[in-house]
């Protein structure tokens, strides 16, 4: 072989090497983003006022509880704590705090943060609407040394060793006072991060488009394979099933019955349906008044009776709405806790059924016969007519499509409805001032049932300050003393089986009293490309949720498939809108801006490598036939 052929061999050598060992080095700068698909927006960032799923969801990510619940089955494992123990005397828990952790600007994690959290919950009004019944019964947090939490009670608690209550940077928190911390909007941007010790924190959010996370350096847990978490909303339920579908997004959570069943069967993408840890409900103003028994709002007063609600009740048939609206993903809705949770699932005796003849004799029995107009009303000419508000921001459209079908089996038995659309903001709002009549909406329920029957008692009604009305946690205004009774013995109960007996008999009072008529419990249906990610983890195990858990396991364990498992879905991971600036799905609306990061799959500047190192190996290959031609010619010379 020539010279000049050696010298165009090695060059052509080095050459091809070059653009590639780039490639690797891009590629593994570059940060591995999961892009979520939801369809709900964030209602807000403080961890005092959210109330959404998908704030419940940031506040996980940025703010570990002490203890927390195990993936596989909900048992109770180390949070920020590592230990923890109750006083011989039952008067005191004392939590041990893993040492050496710290916030994600660097500032120790200490027991100041923790007592400084418990108090100003325990002293506070406003900040006790998502965390008073952890609180109650406590006395004073108090740090004993910087590892070492000390919490006084006045009496026994169930809970204590899994309080759901986040635990805050005193150094951020302490100078916003009670009035402030209403409006404070705790939004991370890149400048200015959130301060959280979770394994993620807020860097960015756009209303109604999407919410970014960065990785916490400094997270106790170490470092993810997952570098960035986008929340990307969708309006439209065929946008985040097309999303999805395209490799825009990575995993799409709360998907409409029909867009789920349409990625069925897709290589590419794996379904899941999962038993819900939630109920949905249409919730009847039982009588809107403040925690002090002042009455307030417009609701028809003709729902405070007792066998009216339980009429409207037998008027219902819930297997056909879960066959109709949910397709059969789901069960027929009873009491306010979930069947996921056994232990405390009470299935009701004498449990309402469908049976529209008993609906019309029990409202006939009330003095409602039906009139002229086939409504019916009482001697005063007070007609059975009620607002039925609906979510129009649910994640997929059962809020709406449910809302019809209760519409029209109450009009079967002579009850009139005017159905109206509203935002979850909104709705929030109206019920908080007792502005209605009827409404849908659902609650995510946790593993303890304490806080979910908290909501129901007198004390967690509305309230006024400073001549303004905010909404407390009641949002069906019932108000019962000998329900009060019952949850504050259950609230004191340490013993499984004694505390068992109280919280079902608490579940079949309300469903006695129909304070909600619980429609259904929706499963919870979600879809990831396993061409991008791996490693989901449910909760609880088999049957659980990806994501939107009681904990943060499958963004612990998530990571990016393998590379040679990227080489061979090349083509499914290369699909329109899987690049770094997510092209919007047919129908979505949100398309104004996007996050400035790439995706989980094949990035654009790996492709543009990729082409410029095939233009690289062209040039150099027509180089050196022309430098053969050249060295033929010189040799025919």
């Amino acid at each position: 072989m020539s010279r000049i052929r050696l010298l165009g061999a090695a060059f052509l050598t080095i050459a091809i090497s070059l653009p590639f060992a780039g490639l690797v080095s891009a590629a593994a700068d570059e940060p591995v983003v999961l892009t979520i698909g939801v369809g709900e927006d964030l209602d807000s960032a403080n961890p005092f006022t959210g109330l959404s799923s998908i704030a419940y969801e940031t506040f996980t990510l940025e703010y570990p509880t002490l203890t927390q619940y195990a993936a596989d089955d909900f048992s109770i494992v180390p949070g920020l704590a590592e230990s923890w123990e109750e006083s011989a005397d039952h008067k005191f828990w004392t939590y041990h705090l893993r040492p050496g952790m710290k916030w994600s600007d660097g500032v120790p994690i200490t027991a100041d943060d923790v007592a400084y959290t418990f108090n100003r919950i325990i002293d506070g009004k406003y900040e006790k609407t998502n965390f008073g019944s952890y609180v109650a019964g406590m006395v004073r947090a108090e740090a004993v040394d910087d590892l070492t939490v000390k919490i006084e009670i006045s009496k026994p608690n169930p809970v204590m060793d899994h309080l759901f209550v986040f635990i805050l940077p005193k150094h951020i928190w302490e100078s916003i006072d009670g009035k402030e911390v209403r409006k404070y909007p705790n939004l991370g941007t890149p400048e200015s991060p959130t301060v959280g010790s979770g394994p993620y924190v807020m860097v960015e959010h756009r209303p109604g488009q999407f919410t970014r996370f960065q990785a916490n350096p400094n997270w106790f847990g170490g470092k993810r394979p997952v570098d960035e978490i986008i929340f990307k909303v969708f309006n439209n339920p065929d946008a985040l099933g097309q999303a999805i579908k395209s490799g825009e997004i990575d995993l799409a959570h709360g998907l409409d019955l029909g867009v789920y069943e349409s990625l069925q069967g897709i290589p590419e993408i794996t379904t899941v349906s999962s038993t819900p840890a939630s109920f949905s409900e249409v919730a009847f103003n039982t009588g809107a008044a403040l925690a002090d028994g002042t009455p307030i709002g417009d609701g028809n007063a003709l729902l405070k009776d007792k066998a009216v609600r339980q009429a409207l009740s037998w008027a219902v048939d819930k297997q056909a709405i879960v066959d109709k609206v949910l397709g059969g993903q789901g069960l027929p809705g009873t009491t306010v806790i979930p069947p996921l949770y056994p232990q405390w699932h009470l299935d009701p005796a004498n449990p309402y059924g469908y049976d529209p003849t008993k609906a019309g004799q029990l409202l006939d029995a009330a003095g409602f016969p039906i009139g002229d107009d086939g409504v019916r009303a009482d001697a005063q000419g007070n007609r059975l007519s009620f607002r039925l508000l609906y979510r129009t921001e649910s994640e997929d459209s059962s809020s709406q499509k449910s809302s019809e079908f209760v519409q029209a089996y109450f009009k079967e038995i002579g009850v009139e409805v005017q159905l109206k659309g509203v935002t979850e903001d909104a709705l929030y709002e109206i019920v908080g001032q007792g502005n209605f009549d009827m409404f849908e909406w659902s609650w995510g329920v946790e593993p303890d049932p304490n806080y979910m029957l908290s909501t129901f008692t007198c004390a967690n009604r509305s309230y006024e300050d400073g001549g303004s009305i905010y909404a407390n946690l009641s949002d069906s205004f019932y108000c019962n003393p000998e329900y009060d009774k019952l949850f504050e013995q259950q609230a004191a109960e340490t013993d499984f089986a004694a505390r068992q007996v109280i919280v079902k008999a608490m579940e079949q009072m309300l469903y006695d009293d129909a304070v909600y008529m619980i429609t259904y419990y929706a499963n919870g249906l979600e879809a990831y490309r396993n061409d991008r990610f791996t490693g989901w983890v449910k909760q609880p195990k088999d049957t659980g949720t990806l994501i939107f858990q009681w904990g943060t396991w499958s963004y612990f364990d998530v990571a990016p498939v393998t590379a040679a498992t990227e080489a061979e879905s090349a083509a499914a991971s290369t699909a329109p809108g899987s690049s770094a600036a997510p092209s919007s799905a047919a129908g979505d609306s949100n398309a104004a801006a996007q996050p400035a990061a790439t995706s989980g799959g094949i990035s654009t500047g790996l492709l543009i490598g990729l082409l410029v190192a095939v233009l690289v190996i062209v040039i150099l290959v027509v180089l050196l036939l022309r430098m053969r031609r050249s060295t033929t010619d010189e040799d025919r010379e």
